[in-house]
């Protein structure tokens, strides 16, 4: 079978495509070929080096997919060969088949392909695990997502409007802002040309932000900081900018606030059970066009070094999928 994979740690072009055994699913684990998988931003750091799990060289980037069920091994029970499911790999997903934990197995529901399933569980899942599990958002609450066009930030833009919140999209351009308005942002920021922090106060006749949704960092913590309201609740995403931010903690004090770290892959692991409930909850509203899943562009495997690229210069509207 074929495989994209990372033999030497580096930049996208150091990835190669090359044909593998078909692996063999373990106890506890099935084979699942895969209809498509989705790229995220940590999978430039993750064949970098520079992410928090360092996986074995050669290994596959992909952390998420959609496909079917090829094999099933010794233990797994409610799944057979043929069932359309979604996955979270972690990596290793980005190859014509994969194995897979059954634990971290989701049945598709009737009606969601394969394109549009493969991008939901990590950065929805991310995603509603900061405003349900961390940030316990309410309805009616104010959510000011930043780097709102990308990947999780669209994500947040979706599921903040099915949970009820009033969603203040933040991006830094009229092009991107544009795509979080079609998506449900009930107001808009460009902070490439606006104050942050003045606009956020404005758009909340000065009380501040509820929640504010950040997987950016850089600049742009300091001024969301200080424009969250009373008990707001700050959600530490990712540093897309690159720099991890110095927090004045005296802000949390002043605002009796408080700033959640969101480890998702992590929480996969020690709450399993509250995974696959959120998982198989953003499938269902997927399924239901609650939320629209936005696929920006579809790559062969063998254009998985494009695909990075695309992810790498912040170009992407949403997902970008390989589909072997």
């Amino acid at each position: 079978m074929k495989a994209v994979l990372c033999k030497t740690f580096g930049p996208p072009d150091a990835l190669v495509v090359e044909d593998i055994p078909v692996p063999r699913p373990g106890k506890g684990e099935m084979r699942i070929r895969v209809g498509a998988c989705a790229l995220n931003f940590f999978d430039t750091l993750i064949i970098a080096n520079r992410y928090q799990y360092k996986p074995d060289l050669p290994f596959s980037p992909g952390a998420e997919l959609a496909g079917t069920v090829s094999e099933v091994g010794e233990g797994v029970e409610g799944y057979a060969v043929g069932d359309r499911v979604a996955a979270y790999a972690g990596w290793g997903a980005a190859r014509e088949e994969v194995v897979v934990p059954a634990g971290r197995v989701v049945p598709l529901p009737d009606g969601l392909d394969f394109e549009a399933a493969a991008g939901l569980l990590v950065t929805y899942g991310t995603t509603y695990h900061a405003l349900k599990d961390r940030a316990a958002m309410q309805a009616g609450e104010t959510l000011a997502v930043l780097g709102a066009s990308g990947g999780v930030g669209i994500a947040a833009v979706e599921l903040g409007k099915v949970m009820g919140a009033r969603v203040i999209a933040c991006a830094s351009s009229p092009e991107k802002l544009d795509f979080c308005r079609r998506h449900g942002a009930d107001a808009l920021i460009d902070y490439s040309r606006e104050s942050l922090k003045d606009r956020l106060k404005d758009l909340t006749d000065g009380r501040g932000v509820d929640v504010i949704y950040d997987p950016v960092g850089g600049d742009y913590c300091d001024p969301a900081l200080r424009a969250t309201a009373w008990k707001g609740r700050y959600l530490v995403i990712g540093f897309a900018a690159g720099d991890i931010p110095k927090v004045p903690l005296n802000l949390a004090l002043l605002k009796g606030m408080c700033i959640c770290g969101v480890f998702w892959g992590h929480f996969v692991d020690v709450e399993p059970e509250i995974a696959r409930a959120n998982h198989a909850q953003i499938l269902a509203w997927a399924a239901e066009g609650r939320i629209a899943a936005p696929v920006d562009r579809s790559f062969p495997l063998d254009r998985a070094v494009e695909a990075l690229k695309v992810i790498a210069r912040r170009e992407a509207r949403g997902k970008i999928v390989l589909i072997p």
